[in-house]
């Protein structure tokens, strides 16, 4: 299987001397292209720290993060931006959206910063809504919907631009179990329907079981992969 995440050796340590945090501590590990794969470990292990370098959102100290083959570290800003625009997509646990604007509104700002013509955006953002179960929801703005709704139109915005690679870290940690579980679902079902690569950080063991594979980290240590 083609690796679409190389992870070689990774460390990534927080502040100096005796205060320090050793968050990652030689990392390593890949995602195949097509695969859905559960980060797993407690509060505090280095999940999100490790999704964050994985997403371009931080740089490693040491260590070769390759996403669809292309290295990172040593990248500029710039480049790192074009990473982010144009390959890899994110969903927070806190959704992210804006409340000033609509749901439709949300889903194509990503599109807005790729000078896609407010035509084009408008018609992708009323199929993202589709295909995550939101039509006729374009014009709610995020305080008229419930958290599954909220989190459902994340994953709308997350797919408008066709990533390669979906990051997401808790996605479901505000959400109720039966929400949850229905999120996480449609992830899977995006994941096998638009061909893409996901890495979904969690700790509940029944949206582990929807997953292809789990890698658990403890301690900023890999301990099954």
């Amino acid at each position: 299987m083609t690796a679409m995440i190389e992870v070689r050796n990774v460390q990534r340590t927080y502040g100096e001397g005796h205060t320090a945090v050793h968050a990652l501590k030689d990392i390593s590990f890949e995602v195949g292209k097509g695969e859905l794969v559960a980060l797993v470990g407690r509060s505090g292990s280095g999940k999100t720290t490790l999704l964050n370098i994985i997403g371009a959102l931080d740089r490693p100290d040491a260590g070769q993060v390759l996403v669809d083959g292309v290295e990172l570290v040593g990248r500029s800003d710039v480049e790192l931006d074009a990473v982010r625009r144009d390959t890899v997509a994110f969903i927070f646990q806190g959704f992210g959206l804006i409340p000033e604007l609509s749901a439709a509104e949300n889903v194509g700002l990503p599109l807005r910063l790729r000078g896609m013509s407010s035509e084009d955006r408008e018609h992708r953002a009323e199929l993202m809504l589709q295909l995550v179960g939101l039509e006729g929801h374009g014009e709610h703005r995020p305080d008229e919907m419930s958290g599954g709704q909220m989190q459902r139109v994340a994953i709308a915005r997350a797919l408008a631009g066709s990533p390669r690679l979906l990051i997401a870290d808790e996605p479901t940690g505000q959400l109720d179990t039966e929400t949850g579980l229905a999120v996480m679902a449609l992830i899977r079902g995006v994941v096998e329907a638009e061909g893409m690569t996901a890495i979904v950080s969690t700790h509940d063991p029944v949206m582990i079981a929807l997953a292809d594979r789990a890698v658990r980290i403890a301690d900023g240590h890999l301990i099954d992969v």
